[in-house]
């Protein structure tokens, strides 16, 4: 029978996981397989796989023609690579020992790339971190100086109303006083006024009694 090693889908909607399988060519997607090889999770960046790497050769060597991306993972993984080499053992190219040096030299190499791309992207992670973080700041300081600008503003508008409300209670008092002063005065020059006009009555009073006695003793002297 035909065999494959291909991709079985499982997961979540919008969040797939799929599991590395061989099984008959004939066979549904998701159905029935013969085993399992491993997990595919291209959610993570770099993807993450789990892969039995001596089955997955095994299979190969037996026939089984891996679909376009188990191929890919075969080959990110190494497993490609490894039954080239084999094969030149076989054919007399090299021998074991050389092949598992060329093999250790790829993965090597391999690892060191993957390595590079994890660290590039933990660079760039920390990067953007910091470039948020440091928007976040700058969000920050402008709002709380925005805050102090307008607290700043409030106790200027404060201190200007108390100063008008203790302006306006001092003209208030200072009117008052200036009333309570007139009102004296006006009192006090009513009262002399007053004074006054009694005492020239009191004279005009006095002039006519004399005017009056005068002709009094006139006539009695005439007699």
């Amino acid at each position: 029978m035909p065999l494959r090693i291909r991709l079985a889908r499982k997961g979540r909607k919008s969040h797939p996981i799929y599991s590395i399988i061989a099984a008959d060519g004939r066979a549904p997607r998701d159905g029935k397989f013969i085993e399992k090889l491993g997990q595919y999770d291209p959610n993570t960046n770099p993807a993450t796989i789990e892969l039995n790497f001596d089955r997955a050769l095994h299979w190969l060597q037996n026939g089984a023609q891996p679909s376009d991306t188990a191929r890919a993972i075969l080959s990110y993984k190494g497993v490609l690579m490894k039954k080239h080499l084999l094969e030149g053992v076989k054919k007399g190219a090299f021998d074991e020992a050389a092949a598992d040096e060329k093999f250790n030299q790829w993965m090597a190499d391999k690892s060191s790339k993957i390595q590079a791309k994890v660290d590039n992207l933990s660079a760039a992670a920390n990067a953007d971190l910091k470039a948020k973080l440091d928007a976040e700041i700058k969000v920050n300081e402008d709002r709380s100086a925005a805050i102090a600008e307008k607290s700043a503003v409030l106790a200027k508008e404060a201190e200007a109303a108390v100063k008008a409300e203790t302006e306006a209670k001092e003209a208030e008092e200072a009117a008052k006083v200036e009333a309570e002063t007139e009102a004296r005065e006006a009192e006090k020059a009513t009262k002399v006024e007053v004074e006054a006009k009694t005492e020239e009555v009191v004279e005009e009073a006095k002039t006519e009694e004399v005017v009056e006695e005068k002709p009094a003793e006139e006539e009695k002297k005439a007699e």
